[in-house]
C-alpha cells in the first residue's frame, strides 16, 4: 500500500461532508476521478465520495447539509446523487461486485475498502483519500493548519499502484485486466478513452486483453459504445484513441467503414495516400480550432467511401470519383445504427457532401455566381465547411499547402464580398406561395414550386437581385413562359 500524506484539498463540499462523516460515526473517501485529477493538477466539477457503512442514510444526511438539489437514490447500487454549486456529487457505499457472463449489470454487496477499489476500472481511477479522519483537527500540525484553513490535508491510500502509474503514463488495471473487461467490456474502450485524453500508453496486458477480448462488446447496448467513443473524438487528440481502436481490432467492431480506410496501393509511379492516416490527421487538425464534436465527425466521415469508390485510370491516376456524394448518403444508416441523434445527421451530410466544393471553385474560377450556390447550399454552415476544406490540407508539400491555403483564402473572400451585397446565405424566397398562386390564380401545387424554383435559380445565377420588388417583375415578366416548358 502507498501513501502520499498532507495532499491538501481545497474543496468546501470535501470538508462538509468529512465534518458530517465524523459527525455520524462514518468512514468516508474522496474516490477516483477526483483524486486522480487532484495528483495531476486538474479541476474536477465531479466529487464521489465513498462511505464504509449504510451509504444512503449518510446521502440523505448530506443533501440536507449541502442543501443539494437533483438528489436522486439507486438503492439497489447503494448510490445517491446529488447537484451541489456547480459539482455533481455521487454518494456511494464501499461495495463488491460479481457479474453474470452474458450481462453488464452487476450484483452489489457490502464490501470493504480493498474491495470496493479492486472493483474500479483502472489503478489511476483506484485511489482515495480520507476525508472524515482528516477533517478533525488532526494529530500533527499540518493537519490542525490545514483544519483552521477549511481545507483538507489527508492521505492518498493508493493499493494498486495508481500514483506510479499516473507518473509513468500508463493505463493499467487493479485486476488482471482479463478479469476487468470480462465483468465490464466497456471499459476496453474507456481503456483507450483515457489512454487518449490523458496521452497515456495501455500497459502491455491491457492491450493484450482488449485484442483477445474484444468480441465481449457484443453485450454492451450500442448507446453506450457511442457515447465512449463520441467522447474519444472530444479529446484533445483524438487520433491517439482512433489508432488504438485500430490497432486492437475494437474500430472494426464499432466503426467498421472507418476500420477499412487504411491501405496505400500503387500502380506504375501512382500512388495515393493512406486514407486512415489522412482522416487522422483532419480530425486533428479540426480538434485544434473547434469543440463542434460534429464537425470533428464530419472530419471523420468525410472521406468514408473513397475505399469503395477507389480506381486506377491509367493516364491520370487514382480517382475516388463521387465519394462526396455516395458518403453523404450514407449518412443516415451510419446515423441509425450508432443511434446519433437525428437532428445532428442535415448537419453531417451537408458537410460531407459539399467538401470537395471550395477547392472545385477555386480550381474552375471564383465567380458570384458559383459564390452564390455555394451560400446558399452551405447557409449558416459556411464556415464550418471551410474549417473542414482547411484541416483536409495534409499533404508534406510546403508549396502545395501554400496553394490550396491561398484558394481557399481566394473562395472566402469572394463568399465575404458576395454575401454582403446578396444576403444568400440565410436564404428566404423574396416572393412566397401564397403571393405566387394570387398573381397566376393557381391552386397550391407543382407550378407553385417551379415558380418558386425559377426565382430561386434567378437570383443565384445573379440575373435579378434577392429582393421582392425584383423577383415580382421578373415572375410578370416570365412566368408564363416558364410555366409552358
Amino acid at each position: 500500500m502507498t501513501k502520499k500524506k498532507n495532499f491538501k484539498i481545497d474543496e468546501p463540499i470535501l470538508t462538509e461532508l468529512g465534518k458530517l462523516a465524523d459527525e455520524l460515526g462514518f468512514e468516508a473517501y474522496v474516490v477516483g476521478g477526483y483524486v486522480r485529477d487532484l495528483i495531476l493538477g486538474k479541476e474536477s466539477k465531479d466529487i464521489d465520495v465513498m462511505v464504509v457503512g449504510d451509504p444512503l442514510h449518510f446521502a440523505g444526511k448530506a443533501a440536507e447539509r449541502l442543501k443539494a438539489t437533483n438528489y436522486v437514490v439507486f438503492e439497489k447500487f447503494r448510490t445517491a446523487q446529488m447537484a451541489a454549486g456547480d459539482k455533481k456529487v455521487e454518494i456511494v457505499g464501499a461495495r463488491k461486485e460479481s457479474y453474470d457472463s452474458g450481462s453488464r449489470k452487476p450484483k452489489v454487496e457490502e464490501g470493504t475498502l480493498e474491495d470496493d477499489l479492486a472493483r474500479r476500472d483502472f489503478t489511476i481511477n483506484a485511489m482515495v483519500i480520507c476525508i472524515s479522519r482528516s477533517a478533525r483537527s488532526g494529530a500533527d500540525a499540518g493537519n490542525k493548519e490545514a483544519a483552521n484553513e477549511g481545507t483538507l490535508s489527508g492521505e492518498v491510500i493508493d493499493i494498486f499502484g495508481g500514483i506510479g502509474a499516473l507518473s509513468d503514463k500508463i493505463i493499467d488495471t487493479p485486476l488482471d485486466p482479463a478479469e476487468t473487461f470480462s465483468e465490464d467490456p466497456l471499459r476496453m474502450l474507456r481503456a483507450l478513452r483515457f489512454a487518449c485524453r490523458f496521452e497515456f500508453r495501455l500497459a502491455p496486458r491491457v492491450a493484450e486483453a482488449v485484442v483477445a477480448m474484444k468480441e465481449r462488446l457484443a453485450i454492451v447496448s450500442q448507446e453506450r459504445i457511442t457515447d465512449e467513443f463520441m467522447k474519444i473524438l472530444s479529446a484533445p487528440r483524438p487520433s491517439i484513441g482512433l489508432k488504438l481502436m485500430q490497432d486492437t481490432g475494437i474500430m472494426k467492431i464499432v466503426f467498421p467503414e472507418i476500420s477499412e480506410m487504411p491501405g496505400v496501393e500503387q500502380r506504375n509511379d501512382h500512388h495515393h495516400k493512406d486514407v486512415f492516416l489522412h482522416t487522422m490527421s483532419v480530425v486533428d487538425h479540426l480538434a485544434e480550432v473547434t469543440d463542434n464534436i460534429w464537425l470533428r465527425f464530419a472530419g471523420l466521415v468525410h472521406d468514408i467511401a473513397k475505399p469503395d469508390t477507389k480506381k486506377f485510370i491509367e493516364g491520370i491516376g487514382w480517382t475516388f470519383h463521387g465519394h462526396d456524394e455516395i458518403g453523404a448518403r450514407r449518412m443516415k444508416k451510419l446515423f441509425q445504427r450508432l443511434r446519433l441523434p437525428g437532428d445532428r445527421l442535415p448537419y453531417v451530410e451537408k458537410l460531407v457532401r459539399l467538401h470537395l466544393r471550395p477547392m472545385a471553385l477555386a480550381v474552375e474560377g471564383v465567380t458570384d455566381s458559383a459564390v452564390r450556390r455555394l451560400l446558399f447550399e452551405a447557409g449558416d454552415d459556411f464556415d464550418d465547411l471551410m474549417k473542414l476544406c482547411r484541416a483536409d490540407i495534409t499533404s508534406k508539400n510546403k508549396r502545395l499547402i501554400e496553394e490550396y491555403t491561398s484558394n481557399y483564402d481566394l473562395v472566402e473572400e469572394r463568399a465575404r464580398l458576395v454575401e454582403e451585397k446578396d444576403k444568400i446565405r440565410n436564404w428566404r424566397p423574396p416572393i412566397d406561395g401564397e403571393e405566387i398562386m394570387r398573381i397566376f390564380g393557381l391552386r397550391p401545387g407543382k407550378e407553385v414550386g417551379i415558380l418558386k424554383k425559377a426565382v430561386e435559380t434567378a437570383v443565384l445565377d445573379g440575373r435579378i437581385s434577392n429582393e421582392h420588388d425584383a423577383a415580382l417583375l421578373f415572375l410578370r415578366e416570365n412566368g408564363e413562359k416558364i410555366l409552358s416548358q
